[in-house]
Formats: C-alpha cells, sequence, structure tokens
C-alpha cells in the first residue's frame, strides 16, 4: 500500500483585502504549479473566524501520492514557488506562514 502525504499551508493574514489577494494568487496559477510539481490535487480552505479578532486563516491542502514524490516537490519546485510568495506577500506586516506534513492515514 501507498502512503500518501498531506501538505498544508497555513496563511494567517492581516485583513480580508489581503486574504482575498492571496487567494487569487492561489488560484491564478500557484495551486496549478503545486499539481504540476507533483500533488494529486489541492483544496483551498478559508479558515472560519470565530470572532472579528481573529486573524484571517487560509489553509491550502496537498495531497501527494507519495513521500518521494513529496520530497521531489520539495527539492525541485517548492523553492521558486515559495520565493514568488515570499516577493508577492513577504512584505506585508501580519502576515505568517506556517506548513504541516503528515501521513494520510
Amino acid at each position: 500500500m501507498t502512503t500518501r502525504i498531506c501538505y498544508r499551508v497555513t496563511a494567517t493574514l492581516p485583513d480580508e483585502a489581503t486574504a482575498t489577494s492571496y487567494i487569487e494568487w492561489l488560484e491564478d496559477g500557484h495551486v496549478d504549479a503545486v499539481i504540476d510539481g507533483g500533488a494529486h490535487n489541492a483544496m483551498i480552505v478559508r479558515v472560519d473566524r470565530d470572532s472579528t479578532d481573529d486573524p484571517f486563516r487560509i489553509e491550502t491542502l496537498y495531497v501527494f501520492p507519495t513521500r518521494a514524490a513529496f520530497d521531489a516537490y520539495v527539492r525541485q519546485t517548492a523553492p521558486a514557488l515559495r520565493e514568488e510568495g515570499l516577493k508577492k506577500f513577504g512584505s506585508v506586516e501580519g502576515i505568517s506562514f506556517s506548513r504541516t506534513i503528515g501521513v494520510i492515514v
């Protein structure tokens, strides 16, 4: 049985305008580039806010067919995509990114 990998990128964003811009950027080629880099599929999730004081969070989940496919993505495709994201959003105050990787059971 092949072990599939879930790769989650969480963006914490300071306001609605930045969240909208981030989603548009994801939909305008970034997610497709990750799929071209080896993911089977992807999902963009706008996380519900419990209160107006909560930050805006967007989670993008990618499924890779194997750890080897994910590792190849990290080596070959991810550096340029991360650089592109930092160029577009890295100077925005109040934005942060986190990544988690796990085995789909």
